[in-house]
């Protein structure tokens, strides 16, 4: 059982870090380094806890994540770049520093340095999606192309493990081959659960069971047949509800996940000294993965912020090191530097993303001569041809006005949205819509918003990104009307502040409207 002490401290510091804003990922690291300092040791049941969390967060990834991705080049292709780049410049950073003499590095040996430099080349992909989630961009170019590269490197990883382990996974492993076929009943349960508590518990049994225990039982790692359940089921259009119905039971287990982190271990002065150096060498893992990126035809802003949600260190790198020590390739207080690089790396990682359309603006000059003159298809900018009115975001509310302004009120009307699956649905039911990322600065820099606008509809399901799309309107002087939703009360000020003509609460209205729609039934069946 968790100590209350745990649950209080973790609480109090992730509610803290949101009061400077910053994540509440980061109060929970830095609650696990005091529990460590008042003595408190990792629990079997907060490991539990964290291997939960984790688990269901790779399931989630797969639900919202096409198999076609990890196919482009952009992604296998700069993450092999990467992987072997980044091993071969952190074991020659180690040989340096070796040379020079320094304590921690004085007894490594050449399979030891390669082995932390293998450790040290992977990203948090728990970091980097939460990240991604925050700001709603999971579905754009450089968040799929950022989660593509993650997964491809959880492959890696689990290459490493199976060949570092001493055995082979079973020969029962080719079996989970017939999971392929298996997807049609499990797709096919998945429209009878419902939308409950049995949702939830699906949800459960195929991460936990079909994907964790399963593949742990042939010997292939647990989470990674998480993701893969989770992948074979992307493609239902019922995968966003089970993935929302999942989000508030995985964010609690993943509060034990940055908790243990925490308290992995106390380290010495050379242990902290040499963490500090290993996130001064963090910029140079950073500058590789926009080296490897921009060759596949990337826009300067898709490179810059894919690379900044990838800059950290993963917890991926204490499991390869946990491995070596066990092997007796590294010493355990490798064990702890590399904890302490994992935590201090989240730590500097969390405002650089909050910033980073702050970063990109600034480094958008000196960056765009590695622009590929001919860009990819999918990072292309966009024109919007002459419409009355504009719907940015075509999820289900942003459908739905799409629909009454076009067929209700006989509006030539465009939808934009960053995720292409959406839009093929759109296309195939003959609705004009086109690709484009609203919190993307280029978007808007490219815009051209003809006269014939006048109304602007902010369905976006994140409210940062509604802010961000007004402040952009405002910056354009755009003339028409502009309307917004919001999901909480709070945030209604906020946009009528910036200029939105009118903003709606998603619930009240969809309560008022409901309450306006059954009156009038009941009216005409009375009168």
């Amino acid at each position: 059982m968790l100590e209350p002490l745990m649950i209080a401290l973790a609480f109090a510091a992730g509610f803290g870090a949101q009061l400077v804003r910053l994540p509440p990922l980061i109060g929970f690291l830095a609650a696990g380094f005091v529990l460590n300092a008042l003595g408190f040791e990792r629990t079997a049941t907060l490991d539990t806890i964290a291997n939960l969390g984790v688990t269901l967060l790779l399931f989630t990834i797969g639900l919202k994540l096409d198999i076609r991705t990890l196919m482009r080049g952009e992604v296998w292709g700069s993450a092999t770049l990467h992987i072997v780049g980044s091993t071969l410049m952190f074991a020659a950073v180690l040989f340096v520093l070796k040379s020079l003499g320094l304590a921690m590095a004085s007894g490594l040996g050449w399979t030891a340095m390669v082995l932390l430099g293998f450790a040290l080349s992977f990203s948090s992909t728990v970091f980097a999606v939460k990240v991604l989630e925050e700001r709603s961009e999971l579905g754009s170019l450089y968040g799929r192309i950022a989660v593509g590269i993650l997964v491809m490197q959880d492959v890696f990883a689990v290459i490493f493990l199976s060949a570092t382990s001493g055995s082979l996974p079973s020969p029962w492993a080719v079996c989970l081959v017939l999971l392929w076929p298996a997807a049609k009943l499990m797709k096919l349960m998945l429209d009878r659960v419902g939308h409950g508590d049995l949702q939830v518990l699906y949800g459960a049994f195929l991460s936990l069971v079909v994907g964790y225990a399963l593949f742990e039982a042939v010997g292939v790692k647990g989470d990674l047949g998480a993701l893969i359940i989770g992948m074979l089921l992307a493609s239902h259009p019922s995968t966003a509800g089970l993935a929302k119905s999942l989000f508030h039971l995985k964010e609690l287990f993943l509060v034990g996940f940055f908790l243990s982190v925490g308290l992995g271990a106390l380290p010495d002065m050379g242990m902290v000294a040499m963490a500090l150096l290993l996130l001064v060498l963090l910029p140079l893992k950073s500058a590789l993965y926009f080296a490897v990126l921009m060759p596949f035809r990337l826009r300067t802003r898709t490179g810059v912020l894919a690379t900044l949600s990838l800059t950290n260190y993963s917890e991926f790198g204490l499991i390869v090191a946990a491995i070596a020590a066990t092997a007796g390739w590294l010493s355990d207080e490798w064990l702890v530097v590399i904890s302490l690089a994992v935590a201090g790396s989240f730590v500097l990682a969390a405002p650089l993303n909050a910033a980073s359309e702050r970063i990109y603006t600034r480094l958008k000059g000196p960056l765009s001569r590695f622009e590929a003159r001919s860009l990819m298809a999918a990072d292309q900018p966009i024109a919007i041809e002459q419409v009355d009115a504009v719907v940015l975001g075509m999820g289900q509310i942003g459908s739905g006005a799409y629909l009454r302004l076009t067929q209700g009120h006989g509006l030539k009307v465009l939808g934009v949205d960053n995720n292409p699956d959406k839009l093929a649905a759109h296309r195939a039911a003959g609705r004009q819509v086109i690709q484009g990322d609203a919190v993307d600065s280029d978007f808007w820099d490219k815009l051209v918003i003809c006269p014939s606008v006048k109304l602007l509809l902010l369905v976006m399901p994140g409210h940062a990104g509604n802010v961000y799309a007004l402040q952009q309107l405002k910056n354009r002087a755009f003339a028409g009307r502009i309307a917004a939703i919001v999901s909480y009360p709070e945030e209604i000020e906020v946009l009528r502040g910036l200029g939105a003509d009118a903003v709606f609460h998603v619930y009240d209205e969809a309560g008022g409207a409901f309450a306006d729609d059954a009156l009038a039934g009941l009216q005409h069946a009375t009168g």
